[in-house]
């Protein structure tokens, strides 16, 4: 079961950063954030937040610690299809008795909180629904990744997106940011062995595209690597963050 949370309600403020990025959040929605937020409750790493093929039974946002969705093949392989971040959504639809199509699984200790109702016409509403439509640009965006990329590739543009999405939040800063993920998980992201997996990390710090220290990852040369893989930035409309057209 899951427990109550007893941090302080300022390590919180980067769920609401980035979907305050996403469109201009006015002062109800703010409340209604921090007061689900303060009903927050701490999810131990490894523990399921949602099961393929059954009832969603709340949406949730992701306040802290990191989250993938994943298949599971019946010989025991597995394919992590996205990871999910803090300010970010798990089994948000718009549709009654929705069933997850992935499960959803914690690699970190988290902490969420229930999305709070909103009016269809709010502020809150409209980052929500950008939200959405992120996540499927995401989702597109790895279908490419392990469809067209070569295995350097595929690792420089993951980490282009990490730092993208956590951008928003305002937790990467000067291309730097933590990536707590070991190179077993990295390599069922992306297709590839650990061995390949480390072997294309030391590539791209002998090109002196990155630096990667214990869980931190700064990006050396972030255009460089930008347009060594084919990325296009995150396009800003006003003040609402959508995918750039390909």
């Amino acid at each position: 079961m899951m427990r109550q949370s007893t941090a302080p309600r300022q390590q919180y403020d980067a769920a609401i950063r980035r979907l305050t990025a996403l469109a201009p959040l006015e002062a109800p929605d703010i409340s209604a954030l921090q007061a689900a937020i303060g009903q927050a409750r701490v999810v131990p790493a490894r523990r399921e937040l949602l099961q393929e093929g059954r009832a969603i039974p709340e949406p949730l946002l992701i306040v802290e610690g990191w989250a993938a969705r994943v298949r599971i093949l019946i010989d025991g392989r597995r394919q992590f299809l996205s990871f999910l971040l803090p300010g970010e959504m798990v089994g948000l639809c718009r549709h009654g008795q929705p069933l997850a199509v992935s499960t959803v699984v914690a690699l970190t200790d988290m902490t969420v909180a229930r999305v709070p109702d909103c009016a269809p016409d709010s502020a809150l509403a409209e980052s929500l629904a950008v939200s959405i439509a992120l996540e499927e640009a995401y989702l597109l965006a790895q279908i490419a990744r392990l469809g067209r990329l070569n295995a350097q590739e595929r690792i420089g543009d993951l980490l282009l997106e990490l730092h993208e999405r956590l951008s928003l939040s305002q937790i990467a800063t000067g291309g730097s940011f933590e990536v707590p993920l070991t190179q077993e998980v990295l390599a069922d992201a992306v297709g590839l062995t650990p061995v390949h997996v480390n072997r294309m990390i030391q590539l791209l710090r002998r090109e002196g595209l990155l630096a990667w220290k214990g869980r931190r990852v700064s990006l050396r040369a972030e255009e460089t690597l930008a347009r060594m893989v084919g990325r296009s930035p995150v396009r800003v409309v006003g003040q609402t963050a959508v995918p750039s057209a390909a």
